[in-house]
């Protein structure tokens, strides 16, 4: 049976399964089921869907593609059982052929089974098994050929590749001539890789004249020069070598997963306690940010000292402080200014996930960790190339992206949704992944593994290493804020003032009343309760940003469960008298103080250096700095100045917040599947176009009399009906021109602003723009 053919005999639910299963065959959908079956048997196609395997589905494929042609399921079924730790392949071979029928990879009937075309060529050494006779000798030039056959099989007729391939069918002979060394040599390419690297390996060596043990290889064609110096071990000589086996050992199942048990109501509670003290992390790195925001490197991504910078504010190692970094920007919290220097900033969209509650906040940032590109764990990592090779990779640097990233991740967290209440160690999960996808294996896969282990701990993914609830209803794509929210801690609206200047929070405080605190106190200590203190330097800030003395003590009184103690009364009120006794106005500034001392010690200060200043009388200094600067300037050496306005106004200004103008957006999902109504709608397009292909319609004469028209949303939604019902309908359509047109079609599906469906009129498949439909009407 052709494999053509053989599509063409599938029924819709099975070319929807299809479809499904592979749905870049219908990106874009073909005209007709040749059309899908050409698309099917291409490379990059094959290559994809083999990656998708796993290995005992695989070992079916390669079972298949080293045979000469179709077999048997009943002599499939023996093949696999000789390299079957249990030597039952069965009901996994039954399942696996299921799939790869599905798939379209193997097609034909039981008594005849065979691989789809195309997937030989894209199995390279399949089963570590080299080429057969005739591509191992195909670059051999045909008096070479012919001189091998008269050495190894006299008195043979056929051309010198025939009696070749012949004698090496079954090379046993051959094997029991050649001495212990070469059959060592021999048998260490037997279970692959097949080739070898031989100096002048396209010598020309008899029987008789062969020396080395490579040479008698040579000599009986038991190897096969492929290159200058590279030999291949033909298939029939590895499959003798192998006694007939394909695979050396074979598991039907995965290999199990034990790990530590864990009790999953504790796994629940960590995890929920490393959600709440990450997602207030971001909150904290974006406040921050919105005050003293990071310049972007030339060359791109955050500098390494505001990385070590933020990781000492937030209290964390740097590898956990890149990770909030980069999983703030995958969630389109933090970008860049768009200004001439730009910086990372905030943008629009943090205010707006700020006021949300803590669920829901924690979701988008963990919804953005798993699907996106970047790595955080190579920030500090040396792998550049050319003149960056020795550049340590930076936090935001574009060379973070690894497209496997999302992949490997899913997968990592899908083996630990296989073993609920259990944590799996990194081993276990890495040999699993390479039974469940044994094409994609390298370094950056182990990689990517441990990143992904750690940093769901980090986020709160996993507790205890163990898959939380919450975080299984992420991985389904649910609502895991739904399962998170009562296993949060609740906020607190107070804290506990001490004698020694400091403030207890006996739990996470509510959102504004820690932006409060962070404001007026400096963080001692984080943990289960935070430690503020209040020191000069804090109050002076709390000043800066407008609060003042009595407002100050106010709140504290307001939100603290024990009296305000005296000490913090009199800080308080001691920097509030000494702040703003110094004023600096514009001159292009000035500073004015009634003390004369306190300017002496100005002057006096090397630090002031830079500000050029000039005293005009004893009250009065003058600066050629602008009034922000000296502001600035001055706070930074100690002292406690405020602005004042030209008519010697106090002039109080709160903290600025900046945020980026950047218009970001939360990085895309990866591919989640193909939706099931597309998937059908294709497949109604595929049989049109193939009913159409086979019979070869004439055009059909469009209806006489005027062309429909109507209202663009009855117009969508009769089509819309045509293509649940695969009925067909009477349009009319205007021309690039304008012009009104006549079309009978069978709508097969509706997307981007176009309909696909097969023009009878035409007799062909088209896509038409749906704003230029005037209008439907049925077919009589």
């Amino acid at each position: 049976m052709e494999f053509t053919e053989w599509i063409r005999g599938r029924t819709d639910a099975q070319l929807r399964a299809l479809v499904c299963a592979r749905p870049e065959l219908i990106t874009p959908v073909p005209a007709h089921l040749d059309g899908l079956a050409s698309r099917a048997g291409s490379p990059s196609a094959i290559g994809r869907v083999l990656d998708r395997l796993d290995r005992f589905t695989l070992a079916v494929v390669e079972t298949l593609a080293v045979q000469a042609g179709p077999v048997s399921k009943a002599r499939l079924r023996r093949l696999l059982g000789r390299a079957l730790a249990e030597g039952k392949p069965e009901p996994e071979l039954s399942r696996a052929l299921d799939r790869l029928s599905e798939l379209a990879l193997v097609y034909g009937p039981d008594n005849a089974l065979d691989l789809a075309p195309g997937v030989r060529k894209v199995l390279e050494d399949p089963a570590g098994l080299g080429p057969p006779v005739a591509d191992a000798f195909r670059h051999h030039p045909p008096e070479q050929l012919a001189d091998l056959a008269d050495e190894i099989a006299p008195g043979t007729s056929g051309s010198g590749k025939e009696r070749l391939a012949a004698a090496l069918a079954e090379p046993g002979k051959l094997i029991e001539e050649i001495s212990p060394e070469a059959r060592t040599a021999l048998e260490q390419l037997a279970w692959g890789p097949p080739t070898g690297r031989v100096p002048n390996a396209r010598r020309e060596v008899r029987l008789a004249s062969a020396r080395s043990p490579i040479e008698e290889l040579l000599a009986r064609g038991l190897i096969a020069a492929v290159g200058e110096e590279t030999v291949t071990l033909p298939r029939e000589v590895g499959l003798h070598l192998r006694d007939g086996r394909v695979h050396r050992e074979l598991h039907a199942s995965p290999p199990g997963l034990d790990g530590t048990a864990r009790d999953p109501a504790l796994s629940d509670r960590t995890a929920a306690g490393q959600a709440f003290a990450f997602t207030r992390s971001v909150e904290e790195l974006c406040e921050r940010w919105s005050a003293e925001p990071p310049g972007v490197l030339r060359t791109g991504g955050l500098g390494v000292r505001d990385l070590r910078r933020a990781a000492t504010d937030l209290d964390l190692p740097e590898w956990a402080a890149a990770l909030v970094v980069e999983v703030a920007h995958a969630a389109a919290l933090v970008d860049t200014g768009g200004s001439a220097e730009s910086e990372w900033l905030p943008t629009g969209s943090y205010d707006l996930w700020r006021i949300r509650p803590t669920a829901e906040r924690w979701a988008a940032l963990a919804a953005a960790w798993l699907h996106m590109d970047r790595v955080p764990g190579l920030v500090g990592s040396r792998v550049g190339h050319g003149q960056d090779r020795d550049r340590p990779l930076n936090a935001l640097h574009a060379d973070l992206r690894r497209t496997a990233a999302p992949v490997v991740r899913e997968a990592a967290l899908g083996m630990l949704a296989t073993a609920p209440g259990r944590a799996p160690s990194q081993e276990a999960i890495l040999e699993r992944l390479v039974w469940e996808q044994p094409r994609r294996r390298g370094p950056l896969r182990e990689q990517l593994v441990g990143f992904t282990l750690r940093e769901a701990e980090q986020v709160g993914v996993t507790g205890l290493g163990a898959l939380s609830g919450h975080g299984r209803a992420l991985l389904a794509a649910g609502d895991p804020a739904r399962l998170l929210a009562p296993l949060l801690p609740e906020p607190v609206d107070h804290v506990l003032l001490q004698a020694d200047l400091t403030a207890v929070a006996p739990g996470p405080l509510t959102s504004d009343l820690n932006r409060w605190m962070t404001l007026c106190a400096d963080i001692e200590s984080k943990g289960g309760a935070t430690v503020y203190r209040f020191g000069e330097s804090s109050i002076r800030r709390a000043l800066d940003a407008g609060h003042g003395a009595e407002e100050l003590t106010a709140m504290l009184a307001r939100h603290s469960a024990t009296p305000v103690p005296q000490a913090l009364s009199y800080l308080v009120a001691d920097v509030a008298r000494r702040h703003g006794r110094m004023r600096v106005g514009t001159a292009s500034a000035y500073i004015r103080c009634d003390d004369p001392a306190l300017l002496d010690q100005v002057t006096a200060d090397r630090r002031a250096a830079a500000l050029l200043l000039r005293r005009l009388a004893p009250t009065v200094i003058a600066s050629r700095s602008s009034r922000t600067v000296l502001v600035d300037s001055l706070r930074a050496m100690g002292y406690a100045p405020v602005a004042e306005s030209l008519d010697g106004d106090v002039l109080l200004s709160r903290r600025e917040s900046k945020r980026s103008e950047a218009t970001a957006q939360p990085r895309p999902a990866g591919p989640t599947g193909i939706d099931p109504e597309l998937a059908a709608a294709a497949v109604r397009a595929l049989r049109a176009g193939e009913a159409a292909h086979q019979a070869r319609r004439e055009p059909v004469a469009a209806p006489e009399g005027s062309v429909p028209r109507g209202p663009a949303t009855a117009t969508v939604a009769a089509l819309q009906e045509a293509i649940r019902s695969g009925t067909r309908v009477w349009i009319g359509y205007l021309d690039s021109q304008g012009n009104a047109t006549s079309r009978i079609l069978e709508p097969a599906r509706m997307e981007g602003g176009y309909l696909t469906a097969y023009d009878e009129t035409r007799a062909a498949v088209h896509r038409f723009a749906l704003h230029r439909i005037t209008g439907v009407a049925d077919v009589s």
